[in-house]
């Protein structure tokens, strides 16, 4: 992945030795020169320095107790000191309390940049680490799209048959049905997990910014660019970039896009370098993309880029057999959370959850057992826990399905007194009957059968 200079901050009081630092450093890394200890630490406390070549011996503080306070304000800034020959006991102690390195002032050019060198790799697999563990953190998360329904089982068959091919996956579905969640398993089942996982809201970077955020700019590129900016793609290099609400990019941007995936490289606002990367996309929208395109929002070049392989995910209301699985997971992670022991929640209460549409999907319903597991006494989540908003759609629910019940009871009513009429007058005769109705003999045997007339029909025949 490129990366900007690392920084080197040279501490000597000879004027001629900070000079030859310089010479010998300033081609592959950036380097700031002070003469004593104290401006050493302000240095380090005002700017980010990776590496200080130190000096044992200086005008105003021991090169010692210098080490000794960046190692206590700066923990991730790492210290070799510079010796004379007949200091390597001190420089042997220096060690002990913290130095990376040690070399003396009759150093081998090679040999100096190589040991820095080795060090910034070390610094940067070190900050890596921290980053992976990090995202695995999140991808603890992954509960929001657990799930057994049919729909749930077929986004992950998808997800392992794709997950290790280098394709574009475009991700569609609803507002909070977890979109980035599924992205990250994608990251996971790919075998990449070591790999940088970058993600963008497009929708929360103001628009003069975008391009800024996803390519980077270089200094003066405009106003406010003070210094060189490496944007997403790069830091993305070797791994994911994850853009999501991809549907809302500018259309002049998603020119730049586009030639970013098809060419693997990109240019920097306000430079004329072209850059190769090598990142994975993985794009995630819940905006309609093909009404997009005909109505000229977005280029149908770049939808067929993005959406080599589609993966829809459900809405919570499309998977509401899920219910009780993830109310449990919501309820143990937040039990885990404010420290609280509820065991479950009950079978009338997630009826009430059942019976409500969801429209802020995963998401929501987290919300929703964050909030009742802060607010319950008791060890189990009641029907009277339930905020009232979502007892009355349940009873609207209740209402609505009892007016069709009695819809579809009218309607047989009729039905059955209408045949009856009809075969009365025909002399209770199948044939004329349904001839007289119109329909097959089949079928008016099949309305006999359902609507119980058969019996009735026995009776009349026999009188």
């Amino acid at each position: 992945m490129n990366k900007q200079k690392p920084t080197i901050l040279v501490v000597d009081d000879d004027e001629s030795m900070r000079d030859t630092l310089e010479a010998i450093l300033k081609k592959d890394f950036n380097v700031l020169k002070v003469a004593n200890g104290k401006s050493a630490i302000a240095t380090i406390n005002k700017k980010d320095v990776d590496v200080v070549l130190l000096d044992i011996r200086l005008p105003d503080i021991n090169g010692l107790d210098v080490l000794k306070e960046i190692k206590e304000s700066s923990e991730d800034v790492d210290v070799i000191m510079i010796t004379a020959v007949r200091e390597i006991d001190t420089a042997v102690k220096a060690i002990k309390l913290g130095a990376y390195d040690f070399i003396t002032k009759e150093f081998d050019y090679d040999d100096l940049t190589t040991r820095i060198n080795r060090l910034i790799e070390s610094q940067n697999k070190k900050r890596e680490l921290l980053y992976f563990k990090s995202e695995m953190e999140r991808y603890v998360d992954v509960g929001f799209i657990i799930g057994n329904s049919p729909k749930m089982r077929e986004v992950y068959n998808l997800v392992q048959k794709v997950a290790k091919v280098p394709a574009t996956i475009l991700i569609r579905g609803e507002t909070g049905t977890g979109k980035e969640l599924l992205a990250r398993v994608i990251r996971q089942e790919s075998g990449l997990i070591n790999e940088p996982f970058v993600t963008v809201n497009l929708t929360a970077i103001p628009s003069e910014l975008v391009e800024s955020v996803l390519f980077g700019h270089e200094k003066g590129a405009f106003t406010g660019a003070i210094k060189q900016h490496f944007g997403k793609f790069e830091l993305a290099n070797g791994g994911f970039l994850f853009l999501d609400e991809v549907g809302d990019l500018k259309y002049e941007l998603q020119a730049k896009l586009l030639r970013a995936i098809q060419e693997g490289e990109i240019e920097r606002v306000g430079g004329g370098k072209r850059i190769e990367v090598d990142v994975r996309i993985i794009a995630a929208t819940h905006v309609d993309l093909e009404k997009k395109i005909k109505d000229g929002q977005f280029r149908e070049d770049l939808y067929y880029r993005l959406n080599v392989v589609p993966i829809r995910l459900p809405a919570l209301r499309e998977r509401l057999e899920d219910m009780p699985l993830l109310t449990d997971f919501f309820i143990k992670k937040y039990n885990k959370r404010f420290n609280k022991s509820i065991a479950g929640i009950s079978e009338g209460a997630i009826d009430i959850l059942m019976s409500y549409n969801w429209p802020g999907n995963i998401r929501e319903l987290e919300n929703l057992i964050e909030r009742l597991v802060v607010m319950s006494d008791g060890n189990e989540i009641k029907e009277e826990d339930i905020p009232v908003e979502f007892h009355l759609t349940a009873l609207e629910k209740k209402a609505q399905t009892n007016e069709a019940s009695m819809l579809n009871m009218a309607v047989e009513t009729f039905e059955r007194n209408y045949i009856l009429k009809i075969l009365e007058k025909v002399k209770w005769s199948r044939k004329e009957a349904a001839e007289t109705l119109g329909i097959p003999i089949s079928t008016l045997k099949y309305k006999l059968e359902k609507l119980n007339l058969y019996k009735v029909i026995k009776e009349k025949e026999s009188a």
